[in-house]
């Protein structure tokens, strides 16, 4: 019989692989939550690429600002009809870094974290992609949807069926300023003041119960 010779990661790989171990606190209070957003060349999960990565943490109910993350990402794919959305330009005067530059920090500020992204199918997707094409596995992260647990935290004569909310709904409901709406980070933002609010209109009994209100189909629109 021929043995296969299990794959080698970097050590920066291991090391988010390893987080994992332990699992998650059963105490919503003690989870770390990273609130995620990506700007991209456009919407097609294959084909378009990531532009930049805006990411804060959060954990007992508060935004730790200081550990804001802001990454900008070299592309030889561009679209010029996405600029009018991000502001992204190809030869702008932001410093950027390599794809794998880019996904190795994020891997090092996400490790076990519970991620957090409106309409988060498609910001995995575009990471889990762009980890593919440098040699690396999928993200191990537990998921968490901003629209989905919205809808869910709504008398069920207020839900809709499929569940969609824009970033944009939910800023105008919970009175969150817009002003850095279409950035990585400021998106990141809203999404993250937007997940306290529903938080708090959940008051999910435990870790586990948080994660069953999401119940995540795969369903996304952009904005």
């Amino acid at each position: 019989m021929i043995s296969r010779r299990k794959k080698e990661y970097p050590d920066y790989w291991n090391e988010y692989e390893a987080s994992f171990y332990n699992g998650l606190s059963k105490n919503v209070g003690n989870v770390n939550f990273v609130v995620l957003d990506t700007e991209t060349t456009g919407f097609d999960v294959k084909r378009d690429r990531i532009l930049s990565i805006g990411a804060l943490r959060i954990k007992n109910g508060t935004i730790n600002v200081r550990e804001s993350f802001e990454v900008f990402i070299e592309q030889k794919h561009f679209d010029e009809k996405t600029v009018a959305i991000h502001g992204i330009l190809k030869k702008g005067k932001v410093k950027q870094v390599s794809e794998l530059e880019g996904l190795k920090r994020l891997l090092c500020l996400l490790k076990n974290a519970v991620l957090i992204a409106h309409h988060v199918g498609f910001d995995v997707g575009m990471l889990n992609q762009a980890l593919k094409r440098n040699g690396l596995p999928k993200l191990k992260n537990r998921t968490l949807d901003t629209a989905v647990l919205y809808n869910r935290s709504l008398p069920q004569r207020e839900q809709k069926i499929n569940g969609h909310f824009t970033l944009d709904e939910l800023a105008a409901k919970f009175d969150i300023s817009t002003t850095d709406r279409h950035t990585a980070l400021g998106d990141a933002y809203i999404t993250g003041i937007a997940f306290l609010h529903i938080l708090s209109k959940l008051k999910p009994a435990s870790t586990q119960n948080l994660l069953k209100r999401d119940r995540f189909s795969g369903f996304w629109r952009p904005f």
